[in-house]
């Protein structure tokens, strides 16, 4: 097929929203320059309870307050844009690393295939749940397929605050996803994240530990702040698993992305430096994107946006 006339095609969104426990945050990426500039960034607390992201339950208990706070930060960053990119957390949904000797030609075999064995993991009806899963990596001659399964119910609650705030989301996505598209992009992981990387992605209300080899997704997993583990424990543990059960040969780099709700950010830093004989290193914008006069960078402001930018920069991600 030919490409849609240019007055026929959607133009992507240039507004990336994150909605978290504690924080509403707003990113403007100007993609019309030559390379991707950061125009603005807002960001507004949230008190706690407005939020409280599960799998089961509702998750966004004081709407009024929300719809509010996207209306503030729309206002800052400028532009009034309507369609927007939108991340949320990581624990309003169930991700899955499912392993498939053979895929299936067809996208429907697939997905039934994908939705039968959900059955078995995740704590509600599949019927009720809207399903997204892409090509993960490969290991010992099987294909895994990384999914995504999340209540239809939970996701109209995060459609549902953008929309009465004025905007439309066109697609909506978990934040550490966006966190490692963005991170392999380049920067300073080097683009396509070559090797054997460990992303670590840290928020107030949870904490998501990625392992990705050669730019494929091989291992996921998410735990609550609440949870009686330090992250370095279980950082600990998914290292015993990569030795043990995904032949691993040591990393290559290994990344953390915090936001300025996460408290004591280089105690938890040199916590991992102990942990592994590679570099922490902190996820850069360099060689991704620009920024301008209006933002000052900081770590902890890469770490604040990272989400919502991967997510308007995911197109770039080959």
């Amino acid at each position: 097929m030919s490409p849609l006339p240019a007055w026929l095609q959607t133009p992507p969104p240039t507004l990336g929203l994150h909605i978290d426990a504690l924080r509403v945050t707003a990113v403007l990426v100007d993609r019309a320059a030559p390379s991707p500039v950061v125009r603005a960034v807002a960001s507004a607390p949230l008190p706690p309870g407005a939020v409280v992201p599960s799998l089961t339950s509702h998750n966004v208990l004081q709407r009024d307050v929300v719809v509010r706070a996207l209306r503030e930060l729309v206002e800052q960053v400028g532009g009034r844009p309507r369609h927007v990119a939108l991340v949320i957390p990581d624990t309003a949904a169930k991700v899955s690393l499912l392993p498939f000797d053979q895929i299936p030609p067809s996208a429907r075999d697939l997905e039934q295939l994908i939705r039968l064995q959900l059955r078995k993991t995740v704590p509600f009806p599949v019927e009720d749940a809207q399903v997204a899963w892409s090509r993960g990596g490969q290991h010992e001659g099987s294909t895994t397929m990384v999914v995504t399964a999340m209540r239809r119910d939970i996701v109209q609650e995060y459609e549902g605050v953008c929309t009465a705030a004025g905007l439309q989301p066109g697609a909506v996505d978990l934040a550490t996803f966006n966190v490692v598209n963005l991170a392999l992009l380049g920067g300073t992981a080097g683009p396509g994240l070559p090797g054997d990387s460990l992303l670590v992605h840290v928020t107030a209300s949870y904490a998501s530990i990625a392992l990705v080899r050669d730019g494929a997704l091989i291992f996921f997993r998410t735990r609550q702040s609440d949870a009686t583990e330090p992250v370095a424990d279980v950082v600990h543990q998914t290292r015993m698993f990569y030795e043990d059960r995904l032949n691993g040969q040591g990393f290559a780099r290994v990344l953390l992305v915090a936001g300025p709700d996460v408290p004591d950010r280089e105690g938890l830093s040199r916590n991992l430096g102990t942990l592994f004989e590679a570099p922490v290193v902190p996820l850069s914008l360099t060689g991704i994107a620009d920024v301008s006069d209006r933002v000052t960078v900081s770590e902890t402001l890469v770490g604040q946006i990272a989400a919502p930018t991967g997510m308007l920069l995911r197109d770039g991600v080959a």
